[in-house]
């Protein structure tokens, strides 16, 4: 059994361009959003078709194991699996939940400012969320604070009173794809600048914000 995802590049003919996962590979590819999602200071890209094709895979795996004989030992070792995958689902919407969270008047600026035909970082449940999350916020603000003080002091900036993603915290990663000159800032004003190759299979220990565009790409893992 194979599932099918819709990338966002595009092909030839100027659609979506498909591609096919075997079970393993699409489980492969939740763990690695799970782990870059764990580790990463901000809400990263949403793998929402992922996560909708693994719900099927679910589904069908239950279905084959309401047929299974009882008492077979595969059917014992299908199930510890599942919910394994279950555990790692449902822990990488849960970690999206809490930054969305922590984090929702910086998600929704970043959301309305983002680049036509750039991907979104919400799915469209998490936009409805965030945008719910965000008027209920403000409604509490005003009923329990703001409209007992002063004329002006009864308006809040949300976006200076909420702390922004810490980019300048260091990650840990593994190299999936060799890379070359990677432009570091340095920690101290008297250092400059200076440019590393990351070598695939490599792990390193570095600033977030540096290797940003290449967890976005796939081309390193956080572990």
């Amino acid at each position: 059994m194979t599932e099918v995802l819709d990338q966002q590049g595009q092909d030839s003919d100027g659609g979506s361009e498909e591609v096919v996962l075997t079970p393993a590979e699409l489980i492969e590819r939740l763990e690695q959003a799970w782990m870059n999602e764990k580790f990463a200071p901000e809400l990263l890209e949403s793998k929402s078709e992922i996560v909708e094709c693994v719900m099927e895979q679910l589904e069908h795996m239950e279905e084959n194991l309401r047929r299974a004989k009882r008492g077979d030992l595969k059917v014992s070792i299908h199930r510890m699996e599942m919910e394994r995958i279950r555990y790692v689902l449902s822990s990488y919407l849960r970690c999206r939940l809490m930054k969305i969270e922590k984090f929702f008047p910086h998600v929704l600026e970043k959301e309305k400012t983002r680049p036509v035909g750039e991907p979104s970082i919400l799915s469209p449940e998490e936009f409805v969320f965030v945008k719910e999350y965000m008027d209920h916020t403000e409604t509490h603000l005003k009923n329990v604070a703001l409209k007992h003080m002063p004329p002006n002091l009864q308006k809040v900036d949300l976006l200076r009173a909420v702390p922004k993603p810490d980019l300048d915290s260091y990650v840990f990663l593994r190299v999936k794809e060799r890379q070359e000159n990677i432009l570091v800032e340095p920690e101290a004003d008297e250092q400059r600048d200076y440019v590393i190759d990351l070598e695939e299979g490599s792990q390193h220990l570095i600033r977030y914000k540096t290797i940003a565009p290449l967890v976005a790409s796939g081309a390193v893992q956080l572990i």
